[in-house]
């Protein structure tokens, strides 16, 4: 029987930002004839002990690692989440950190595995507009590249009934250009949810299967920004995360391109805030600004911030209440929906999380036999006892 590398196990558990305690509690390790919990997981780490097969599948569940790594013959080199401009702020936790990593790990794995069916296909043509810009062209130009191939148009998202529908259009523009854009939230429960201020996006500059990741937990607003700001990203041809800090060059050089292509600057020109309206008249103006236009109203100040017209101390403490009010705006529809016991079907969450181009692209490769069910449900993220499931939500039902 192959043996688990020790070393393996305690690197595991250190990526995946658990200390012994903690992890002793996770892994549900208990005090046994006479030797402390924390003393037997040492244990395990130290090659004294080999663990149970059972106890090496609840680390594979805890500590967020395929199976397989645990019977790699060394622990693995990190693997960079992207540019270093693009590193996650230093207040995050390690455990923040884990839970980053383990997301990124996941989309990578998704997203090779779309390549390599696309290969499989002769389907792999390039895409030449990944890397197409540089930021010397400036944010005018790149606006206008991203725009035209996307053939974005900024009347018909307006038009959408919500901020939700205004992204789903947007959304729907870059599948059609060949770009895969997945939400993800979590790792698989809600204990494992993935903080908006740790991870906002991520993109994969890949010039046949470009993904771009939006962390599904921001607010419906909040989503166009994040997409235009990766596809930012991918028109530099640049892989990474992008989070809630802007104070890199790079990054808010991003961060113009997505706010001039939902907002664009001209519209500010007779955006007045009179001297002397307090905090909430502010906070209030902003808001109905925002709410036509069916972007965040962050968004919004942000764009104030860059022109001068208020102050980096009041665009933080409108960032904080804005964020504050969408927490307790979700928690309210939170209660309505336990109310009401209703709701969106699971399957029908993952489908939307997933994308419409993503789900027709897995059940054309099905079909074709170039991807399995298990793979099929990897790049969905789901088992797959459910992959069909997905492929079904939602679909008109033919007529007997």
């Amino acid at each position: 029987m192959v043996q688990v590398n020790p070393e393996i196990l305690k690197w595991a558990r250190e990526t995946a930002g658990l200390n012994l305690s903690d992890a002793v509690q996770m892994l549900g390790i208990n005090d046994a004839r006479g030797v402390a919990a924390i003393d037997r997981l040492t244990a395990l780490e130290a090659g004294v002990d080999q663990p149970s097969r059972p106890m090496i599948l609840k680390m594979v569940n805890k500590y967020h690692r395929p199976l397989l790594t645990f019977y790699l013959s060394a622990p693995p080199v990190r693997e960079d989440r992207g540019e270093d401009f693009r590193t996650l702020p230093e207040t995050v936790t390690e455990m923040d950190k884990a839970l980053v990593d383990a997301a990124v790990r996941d989309i990578r794995t998704r997203q090779s595995l779309v390549r390599a069916a696309l290969q499989d296909q002769d389907e792999d043509t390039a895409l030449d507009f990944i890397g197409a810009a540089r930021k010397a062209d400036g944010v005018a130009a790149v606006v206008q590249k991203i725009t035209e191939q996307l053939e974005f148009n900024l009347s018909i998202y307006r038009r959408q009934s919500s901020p939700a529908d205004a992204f789903k259009y947007m959304r729907s523009q870059a599948e059609a250009a060949g770009i895969f854009v997945i939400l993800v939230t979590d790792l698989g429960s809600h204990h494992t949810a993935i903080p908006v201020e740790n991870f906002r996006g991520f993109a994969l500059a890949d010039d046949v299967a470009p993904f771009i990741a939006i962390n599904g937990n921001d607010s419906r607003g909040a989503l166009a920004f994040t997409l235009g700001h990766e596809l930012a990203h991918l028109w530099l041809g640049q892989t990474g995360i992008s989070g809630n800090h802007a104070v890199q060059t790079v990054e808010k050089f991003c961060n113009d391109i997505a706010s001039e292509i939902l907002v664009p600057a001209v519209e500010f020109a007779d955006f007045d805030l009179t001297i002397g309206l307090d905090f909430e008249a502010v906070k209030k103006l902003i808001t109905e600004f925002a709410q036509v236009r069916k972007v965040s109203s962050t968004m919004i100040a942000y764009k104030l911030l860059s022109f001068d017209k208020i102050s980096s101390d009041l665009f933080n403490s409108l960032r904080s209440a804005y964020r504050q009010d969408f927490i307790q705006h979700r928690e309210r529809e939170r209660e309505r929906a336990r109310q009401k016991d209703s709701g969106p079907s699971y399957l029908t969450i993952r489908r939307y999380r997933a994308g419409t181009a993503l789900v027709d692209l897995v059940g054309r490769m099905m079909h074709s036999g170039t991807l399995t069910t298990t793979k099929a449900g990897k790049v969905l993220g789901v088992s797959g006892k459910n992959v069909q499931g997905v492929l079904e939500a939602n679909r008109p039902r033919q007529m007997a």
